[in-house]
């Protein structure tokens, strides 16, 4: 029986630790031997199936009084003895800090660690500190999952070879959905309110949509991350007087019935990871208008023109020029949303689960030779 251990921070409901719970409770069901070593437990964490063993290797009693350097040194030593107790096939990693706690407690090991990145480089790998890790940590890895192809590109040369672009599972509701016979006038966007989303450049590049289009409304839907940004938008609105057509429907536990309601979808990210609301949106078949952030998401499964378009970050022109255009041309609009859909091909669960099934295989195969 092969052994799998994943590392991470937590299980509290977010994207990375619904993807570990997701492949562990996964490769439990195939018969791998699976823990999840945390370094604490939090409120609202997703389940683990019962064969999945769970690990703390966090601080213990005690631990928090001592210095930060100290903390940091026993967070390692902490990993280092499961790894030797436990001893996987292979260890892997998920998120930042977790990338460098693997590396640093079985880098020089005979278990093999494969890390993961989960969000754009830019602005969270590259400070000095971070260089010099990854400098000295990057190529003790046996392997490294992206989610794009921008992030893979940033750690070149130390995470080239030996690696894998495997994307997301979507949520299984979002695939298959039939859209209505006739769309609403109305552009729509799922994401939380928070900065780096810009939902104010997707409200100003509006505007501009409705004074060609006054009989269209934009709905975005998603909570309030209280920083600032629902604000912003509401600021927006009274001072253009658009309370009638620029519409903040909050929170929805049923998107996958509102959304492909919608004519056009409308991505405004100014960077991202791999967004899941992107993809939840081709798997509903959406024609979408799409920001090509970095670190490449949008690009890493949209062909501009083949299966959504592509505008520039943070310009509200062109934003407002692709929502027109597929409002305009419904025949264009429904051929990229076919195509869009397609997304179902490599994003369902269970394609997602045999991407890191044989990646691993082959990591463990390789690590005994």
């Amino acid at each position: 029986m092969k052994t799998i251990a994943f590392h991470l921070n937590c299980l509290v409901q977010g994207g990375a630790e619904r993807v570990v719970s997701n492949l562990a409770n996964q490769f439990a069901k195939e018969g791998y031997k699976v823990y999840v070593a945390t370094e604490w437990v939090d409120q609202n964490e997703f389940a683990l199936d019962e064969r999945v063993t769970r690990v703390h290797v966090g601080l213990r009693e005690g631990d928090e009084k001592k210095n930060r350097i100290t903390k940091f040194f026993l967070r390692i030593k902490y990993l280092k003895e499961f790894v030797k107790k436990y001893h996987p096939d292979v260890l892997i990693a998920f998120a930042q800090r977790a990338n460098y706690r693997a590396l640093m407690a079985a880098g020089n090991s005979d278990v093999p660690v494969v890390i993961s990145i989960r969000t754009d480089p830019v602005g969270h790998y590259d400070a000095l500190s971070d260089k010099v890790q990854i400098k000295w940590l990057f190529p003790k890895a046996a392997g490294c999952v992206f989610q794009t192809t921008g992030q893979k590109e940033f750690f070149k040369p130390y995470l080239q070879d030996n690696s894998r672009i495997i994307l997301n599972p979507v949520n299984p509701k979002y695939f298959g959905v039939t859209a209505p016979s006739e769309r609403e006038k109305a552009v729509v966007h799922h994401a939380r309110l928070v900065d780096f989303k810009n939902q104010p450049m997707l409200c100003r590049a509006f505007i501009k949509v409705h004074e060609k289009h006054p009989d269209y409304v934009l709905k975005i839907y998603g909570p309030d991350s209280f920083d600032g940004t629902k604000e912003i938008l509401e600021k927006i609105i009274a001072e253009n007087h658009a309370e009638d057509y620029i519409l903040l429907m909050g929170g929805s536990d049923e998107l996958e019935k509102e959304i492909p309601k919608g004519a056009v979808y409308a991505f405004s990210s100014d960077w991202e990871g791999m967004p899941n609301s992107l993809l939840e949106a081709m798997a509903m078949g959406m024609p979408i208008v799409a920001t090509d952030c970095p670190c490449g998401g949008p690009r890493t499964v949209m062909t501009d023109g083949k299966n959504g378009l592509l505008v520039p970050i943070k310009d509200e022109d062109k934003m407002a020029e692709g929502i027109s255009k597929l409002i305009e041309d419904r025949e264009l609009a429904e051929r990229l949303g076919k195509e869009a859909a397609k997304i179902e091909e490599i994003a369902n669960a269970d394609a997602v689960f045999v991407q890191w099934r044989d990646y691993l295989d082959e990591v463990i195969a390789r690590s005994k030779r």
